[in-house]
């Protein structure tokens, strides 16, 4: 644990001072990256980069930090992805509506900005069409099976 600072030092002062004691016992000599520049510092970090950053570290749906305009985009993009694995038309249309009524309800909502993004319908109609059209063909029947042919010999006849 390091020392605490003493009184009547400034804490530049203090901290050079840690610096040079640990160069000298050459803590900073084997590190990773050692002579090579810290990376990142060539660009400048917004505070949304930052957090963005961040939340893909922790692993967080960076989705959710998105205006909610922009959610609805985004998951209007989506919708063919899942519709693709959804099992029947009715659910594929029940999606879609879902979808549409929640645009509707944004659209009456008054808006934070007046150049928040505003999302658009789904074609339900489009969505089902591309949904019938990249499904694969339906599984053939299964033919019902033949009961198996007794074969009887000559010899197992006359035994009987």
């Amino acid at each position: 644990m390091t020392e605490r600072k003493p009184p009547g030092v400034s804490f530049e002062t203090w901290i050079e001072r840690q610096i040079a004691q640990a160069q000298e016992r050459g803590d900073f000599a084997e590190l990773p990256g050692a002579g090579r520049p810290l990376p990142g510092l060539d660009r400048e970090e917004t505070a949304y980069d930052w957090a963005l950053a961040k939340a893909r570290r922790e692993g967080v749906d960076t989705a959710a930090m998105l205006p909610p305009g922009l959610a609805l985009r985004r998951e209007r993009d989506e919708l063919p992805d899942r519709a693709a694995r959804l099992s029947t038309e009715a659910e594929v249309r029940a999606l879609a509506e879902d979808y549409n009524a929640r645009v509707e309800a944004f659209w009456r909502r008054p808006q934070e900005s007046r150049w928040a993004p505003v999302p658009g319908r789904a074609d339900v109609e489009a969505l089902v069409e591309g949904w019938l059209r990249d499904r694969p063909p339906p599984a053939p029947a299964p033919s019902p099976a033949e009961p198996p042919r007794v074969v009887r010999r000559w010899w197992h006849r006359r035994r009987s």
